[in-house]
């Protein structure tokens, strides 16, 4: 038996046989991962384990998934090469432990544990038993910050010195968290949310992209707060967690960044990237295929946005350069997982509503950590992530997090070797340089302004 399963590990790791996966939690993120399962052919669900019996039996009914009777038999069975945590934050710290100490591998949602020292022991188990212990978020993998991270690395903005993160997601009080479910039903977590608070839920999806573009944080400055105090009617335990956070970061290669977390603002999902000669933004961070501009700075472009009307219309700021132009997306491997959704809802309705979220609003390709995961096991070379950034991140996160309203002032403990894209990013030479030259329109008004400035 033991013989038969070493064998079948090698064809997996391979990638003659898919990798065989198993998700312990079935809560409403899994409806978000089962999104792109369609596009991943290469990982085979051996099956589904959770707490709330009738949660892991709806999830039976609907994508077919076996179901484990508890914990103990999902980690004892030998086909399981990946265990996908999804529990509440709170369980992650011992689900993932039980998981390593069974032989497998871990891939974990945000964030790893709410402890650092929880999270260093942890990655040290999965050395020293040779395993993988990885996790979300996965977004620092998809098209756009693979197209903003190819034009900083290619100059396009000139050096990279100030970076401006939004991550705003709409007064919590006022929308009505209570009654929102995912296609299957299952409830929003929301309570859980509002206790762990914005900033440990939110701030990895743009530490991930600013830590792998810039490296490690040299010295950090963050504030922390409770801005409105009654969110909901069902009790919080803590219910005070701060839902605004302000985190002021200096990075080992000089860049500084202000990155800010709220539950209390209208939505604003955005990352500003500034350079010494131009600006790349990406509108929303939670979109695997944000639109992407660029903007090579010009006198004129600078100029013109001081006037009100250049401001407040955009396609008359676009003649003269303001906003720059959106940039052709770098596709990746899993590039088509997010233009389609197959096997979650199958209602005419969600059909509609899906396909105007993935255009208009969300499209995240929860599932590309564990493809990369896998296939980084599969060609047997080191995860994308290593164990020293991932540990970075967390500490990152929860010292802003516990900032407090009289504020923090911190270097961290933690760092890591600066990372390099994947090869299908930068290290593809043969995909064309990002073009940095100014239109004809731009350089004739650049040629007035100057005439203008002379006597």
């Amino acid at each position: 038996m033991m013989v038969r399963h070493a064998v079948a590990l090698r064809l997996r790791l391979s990638g003659t046989l898919p990798m065989k996966i198993a998700y312990v939690g079935c809560g409403y993120v899994f409806d978000i991962y089962m999104r792109t399962a369609w596009a991943y052919p290469e990982i085979e669900v051996r099956g589904v384990f959770d707490l709330d019996t009738d949660r892991s039996a709806v999830v039976a009914r609907h994508y077919g998934f076996h179901v484990y009777p508890d914990l103990d038999t999902l980690l004892s069975d030998p086909a399981v090469d990946i265990v996908v945590n999804l529990t509440s934050i709170q369980s992650h710290y011992i689900v993932t432990k039980r998981a390593l100490e069974a032989g497998k591998h871990v891939y974990s949602e945000k964030p790893i544990t709410t402890d650092l020292d929880r999270t260093r022991e942890l990655f040290a188990l999965a050395a020293s038993r040779g395993l993988v212990l990885t996790g979300a978020p996965c977004n620092i993998f998809c098209d756009a910050i693979a197209t903003m991270w190819k034009a900083v690395d290619e100059g396009a903005i000139g050096k990279p010195v100030l970076v401006y993160a939004e991550l705003d997601d709409n007064p919590a009080h006022l929308m009505n968290l209570e009654s929102v479910q995912s296609p299957t039903g299952a409830p929003f977590p929301y309570a859980e949310e509002l206790q762990e608070g914005c900033t440990v839920e939110h701030v990895g999806y743009h530490l991930v992209w600013l830590c792998a573009m810039f490296g490690p944080v040299r010295s950090m400055t963050a504030f922390s707060a409770t801005l409105v105090a009654h969110k909901t009617d069902t009790p919080l335990d803590p219910a005070d967690t701060p839902d605004l956070s302000v985190g002021c970061l200096e990075f080992d290669g000089g860049v500084s960044v202000r990155v800010t977390c709220s539950w209390v603002a209208p939505r604003d999902h955005r990352i500003r990237i500034v350079g010494e000669a131009g600006e790349i933004c990406v509108d929303n961070v939670f979109h695997d295929q944000a639109a992407v501009h660029l903007e090579r700075f010009s006198r004129v472009s600078l100029s013109a946005r001081k006037a009100y009307t250049i401001r407040t219309q955009p396609l008359l700021g676009r003649v003269f350069g303001v906003g720059g132009r959106r940039l052709r997306l770098v596709r990746r491997w899993k590039s088509h997982a997010v233009e389609a959704e197959r096997g979650v809802g199958r209602s005419a309705k969600h059909r509609v509503v899906s396909w105007l979220r993935r255009r208009e609003v969300y499209a995240q390709d929860k599932l590309l950590g564990i493809g990369e995961m896998a296939r980084a096991l599969a060609e047997g070379r080191p995860q994308p992530l290593p164990d020293d950034f991932l540990l970075h991140l967390n500490e990152l996160t929860l010292a802003i997090q516990r900032s407090g309203p009289q504020g923090a002032t911190m270097r961290p403990t933690t760092t890591f070797a600066k990372i390099t894209p994947l090869p299908d990013v930068i290290g593809n030479r043969r995909r064309p340089r990002i073009e940095v030259r100014s239109g004809l329109v731009s350089r004739w008004l650049n040629g007035v302004v100057t005439a203008l400035h002379r006597r």
